[in-house]
């Protein structure tokens, strides 16, 4: 009896190791497929200034899904920190040689990541062990810094404005005299009634000086001619010149006429002493009436001779001379 209940006890301790082991192996090869590390995969290298808290382990991700685990840390150079990373076979068909890596968040307050572009497929794919290029975008901590300068920023906008929209409430300053004086509010009205009425009248202006430059744009036109027609041009110039001439003649007319006229106010010339002598005005006068009377005179004593008989023939054949040389 001893004998088969040690066997039945054996048996028991044998299933339970059984049931164990197969556990742990259950366990391993579940942790083993979360990680990946039953993958075939390649190692890439990236060299970071700060590596934000990243811890090996932490995840690979590229377009979203997750490709690979972050493998080793360790220091590179003065001051920087080289990264190994070991990314899935799977992967290597769609990351080339100008990838690049960026440190971000799994969510907001995750864990840290490594983030991979693609790169440009104008180069090749990459190989086992290389150093691929840091993304200069902003990370996740970057953001939140500046986040919190803008938001310092904005508290102290927003103070100043309630500061100055106090002003203006209260009526200080030019602008806060405009909003709560009437009569410099109505002041402003009439200012900018004005300039509305002084715009429409230059435009009007405007307008008018436009249909203007319009008529003397006209083809054919005198202005056009003025302008355009070298003939025309010239013959305004040549009536220009002759104007001009004859204003000169013109100026020395008057010159003459106001010399000639000073004459007559003088006395040493015939017509000033006519003029400004009564006397010799007089005697002038006299001589023609006598030279008048001795031509009257005279005209009697040649009509007394053509009936003289002496002469009287001389005068007969004179006067038929005449009327044959008429006919």
């Amino acid at each position: 009896m001893s004998e088969i209940k040690d066997n039945k006890k054996a048996i028991r301790v044998g299933i339970f190791l059984f049931v164990g082991l197969l556990i742990f192996l259950l366990g391993i090869f579940t942790l083993g497929g979360q990680r990946k590390t039953f993958v075939k995969s390649f190692q890439l290298k990236v060299v970071f200034e700060d590596i934000q808290g990243l811890k090996i382990g932490n995840n690979v991700w590229f377009s979203g899904v997750k490709v690979g685990t972050i493998k080793k840390i360790q220091f590179y150079g003065t001051s920087q920190v080289e990264v190994t990373l070991s990314v899935e076979e799977e992967a290597h068909k769609y990351i080339h040689k100008n990838a690049k890596a960026s440190i971000s968040s799994d969510g907001l307050i995750g864990n840290k990541i490594v983030v991979l572009d693609g790169g440009s497929p104008k180069f090749p794919f990459i190989e086992d062990g290389d150093k691929i290029a840091v993304n200069t975008t902003l990370s996740t901590d970057d953001i939140m810094k500046t986040l919190q300068v803008n938001n310092k920023n904005l508290v102290d906008i927003t103070s100043d404005f309630k500061v100055l929209a106090k002003n203006l409430v209260d009526g200080k300053g030019t602008v806060g005299a405009l909003l709560t004086d009437q009569q410099i509010a109505e002041n402003f009205k009439t200012i900018v009634n004005n300039l509305q009425n002084t715009t429409a009248s230059a435009n009007k202006m405007a307008a008018e000086l436009n249909v203007f430059s319009n008529k003397l744009n006209t083809k054919g036109g005198l202005a056009d001619k003025m302008l355009t027609d070298t003939a025309v041009f010239a013959k305004l110039q040549n009536s220009v010149a002759e104007f001009q001439n004859t204003a000169s003649s013109a100026a020395a007319l008057t010159d003459n006429l106001n010399k000639a006229s000073a004459k007559l106010n003088d006395k040493d010339n015939v017509v000033g002493v006519m003029l400004n002598d009564p006397a010799s005005a007089e005697q002038i006068r006299s001589t023609i009436k006598n030279l008048q009377t001795s031509s009257k005179k005279l005209d009697e004593n040649l009509e007394a001779l053509q009936h003289n008989f002496l002469l009287r023939g001389f005068f007969k054949n004179k006067a038929k001379e005449a009327e044959s040389a008429n006919k």
